[in-house]
């Protein structure tokens, strides 16, 4: 069985936003069916559209980060039930492989699909369908779509009293820019960070080197008035370009630099992790969270710098995340006033505006948007 929902998709890459009516799956087993409430628009999304991040087809329906309540729940299929109040994980979690084994379940296995748009347990079969074609989900999710269909490996339930438009924002870009600091960075009190990047994981960022205990958090942006946001998040000082803010780093610190570097920014080039090394002292962490095109290959790094300095350059997939932990401690923490995130939303918008905010992005103009379907 099908239903009909609007959803935004891509028709190739390069491409734009557009929504449309799509046929979707009804649950399998294992499956949930869920009504979204709201879902972040992460750059990851404008990744697709650039062709930076290849898919395995297309159309693609875009969205990973999102809540919402269940509607159908598949046969078979315990710990579910038809009202939860659920958040999606764009990064599923088995519990059964090496590395959820391991206590790294942002590692899981079955991230080895997110990319392809189809069922992880079926290559060939698709949820999504446009006139009889088979339609590719964004991390198995899609949560630009009124209605999605996905694995129970990719969703967590969550109390009802919580805003379904607040947890939207913890099923990506949260917990990413707040373990890159508190999981990635090697952050103690006292430390001098700098934050390459003020949007959506730059601002969580921030957050995560202030609870870390931080001292002195250097937020790097272009945009002034992304500085001037900063501030609510935990920076202390800002600067328009890396090359200001490491100077000032080196200044307070007698000439050694900052303790840890985290470069979020939305288009990472090469160029940009060199400078970042440049930046943190002896034994220092540069943490590599941003995504440019994933294909490109080659840094400009000072081997010797990074050898007779013992400084560490660290990849954060997820900051480092245990969905299943991490997801309803955050939003605890923001229950109890320790983790902002209606701050994050800078402007809302529905579901036809996914291309319009994704142009509002590149200018500049938003910490997050956030599609509103209630």
């Amino acid at each position: 069985m099908t239903i009909t929902t609007r959803a935004s998709i891509v028709r190739g890459a390069p491409g734009r936003y557009e929504t449309v009516e799509v046929e979707l799956d009804d649950p399998r087993q294992g499956e949930v069916t869920v009504r979204l409430a709201a879902s972040g628009l992460c750059h990851s999304d404008d990744h697709v559209a650039t062709g930076d991040v290849p898919v395995g087809i297309y159309p693609f329906a875009g969205g990973h980060e999102g809540a919402g309540v269940v509607t159908a729940v598949g046969p078979d299929t315990p710990g579910f039930e038809v009202g939860d109040h659920v958040v999606f994980s764009f990064l599923p979690a088995c519990g059964a492989c090496e590395f959820c084994a391991r206590g790294q379940s942002n590692l899981c296995d079955l991230g080895a699909s997110l990319l392809t748009g189809a069922r992880a347990n079926d290559p060939a079969s698709f949820r999504m369908h446009l006139d009889g074609e088979p339609v590719g989900q964004q991390c198995g999710i899609s949560t630009f779509s009124e209605y999605t269909t996905a694995a129970v490996d990719s969703v967590v339930k969550i109390d009802r009293s919580i805003p379904l438009r607040s947890a939207a924002l913890v099923g990506c870009g949260v917990p990413t820019g707040w373990g890159s600091a508190v999981n990635s960075a090697n952050i103690f009190p006292g430390d001098t960070v700098i934050v390459m990047g003020i949007g959506g994981i730059g601002a969580n960022a921030l957050q995560g080197a202030a609870h870390a205990g931080a001292t002195t958090i250097i937020a790097v942006d272009p945009v002034p008035q992304k500085l001037e946001w900063a501030k609510q998040f935990g920076a202390t000082h800002g600067y328009a370009s890396i090359e200001e803010a490491a100077e000032f780093a080196r200044s307070i610190t007698n000439g050694q630099g900052a303790d840890a570097t985290i470069v979020t920014i939305g288009v990472v080039r090469g160029e940009h992790v060199g400078q970042a090394l440049a930046s943190i002292r002896k034994a220092g962490t540069v943490v590599l969270t941003g995504l440019g095109d994933i294909t490109a290959a080659g840094a400009p790094i000072a081997l010797g710098d990074l050898t007779l300095m013992q400084k560490r350059l660290q990849g954060s997939l997820f900051g480092e995340s245990n969905p299943r932990r991490d997801i309803p401690n955050l939003l605890r923490m923001y229950q109890a006033g320790q983790l902002k995130l209606d701050e994050l939303v800078t402007r809302t918008y529905t579901l036809d505006q996914v291309a319009e905010a994704y142009e509002d992005m590149h200018a500049g103009r938003n910490i997050r948007g956030l599609i509103v379907f209630d």
